[in-house]
């Protein structure tokens, strides 16, 4: 058991699915995992270990951004041996083309938050996921024929911003989405030598304007969760 996770040792799997809201995490449990258990209930951040094609795999929630997210990754890898994180979240897309409930799969993540500024002592650090586990999933995307796009995403620190048109400047240098939390995934996973992707599913668009509800957030975007588990699962 570790300070936010109830879980005993050998409940949670090495792969993990880490969708930021937890009844997302109850959600995919629920619909894609066979025999799931729920190992965590702190905080209400519900966690479950269960089988997909017959292979063991974990799911949970890790709040919405980085200091959130970065406790929970912190104490899956140094208390409960997981090496295979893959976040399942929901982004901003910053290019007309990548439209809502398209995917992106994140090749780096650039940030406006001060983490990696105090991590190291004021220089730069490009995160970056597993290139194993982004082959995984891309090819899995192609497989079943969905709309993928790997590129660069940025992690903001801030969902309202004072600023309404600072995403041009991030879609000026090539990036293609926007979230909270894939820098940290991707720093951490290289502290631990530990692999991680980000797969996300574009749910709102800061270019047309197109949102997605809170609903079709929560237990829509099982596209997405599929090659999450390619990629989780990856061996």
């Amino acid at each position: 058991m570790s300070t936010h996770i109830a879980a005993a040792k050998g409940q949670i799997a090495e792969g993990i699915l880490l969708p930021g809201d937890p009844l997302r995490a109850k959600f995919i449990a629920e619909n894609y995992l066979e025999k799931p258990e729920r190992f965590n209930e702190v905080r209400n951040m519900f966690g479950y270990t269960g089988l997909y094609k017959g292979r063991r795999v974990s799911v949970m929630g890790t709040g919405m951004g980085m200091p959130s997210h970065s406790i929970y990754v912190n104490e899956l890898i140094r208390e409960y041996g997981c090496k295979r994180l893959v976040r399942v979240g929901t982004c901003g897309s910053l290019r007309a083309e990548i439209k809502v409930r398209d995917l992106i799969i994140a090749i780096s993540a650039s940030t406006d938050s001060a983490v990696n500024k105090v991590r190291f002592r004021g220089m730069d650090y490009a995160s970056a996921p597993s290139f194993r586990l982004l082959k995984a999933a891309y090819d899995a995307a192609v497989a079943a024929k969905l709309p993928v796009s790997v590129g660069k995403v940025v992690s903001s620190d801030s969902f309202y911003t004072e600023d309404p048109d600072q995403w041009k400047l991030w879609a000026r240098f090539g990036v293609i989405g926007v979230e909270m939390e894939t820098a940290e995934l991707y720093t951490l996973a290289a502290k631990y030598d530990v692999e991680a992707l980000s797969i996300l599913t574009v749910s709102d668009h800061l270019v047309t304007r197109e949102e997605t509800t809170a609903a079709e957030r929560e237990k829509s975007f099982g596209a997405m969760v599929e090659v999450g588990l390619a990629a989780a699962l990856a061996e």
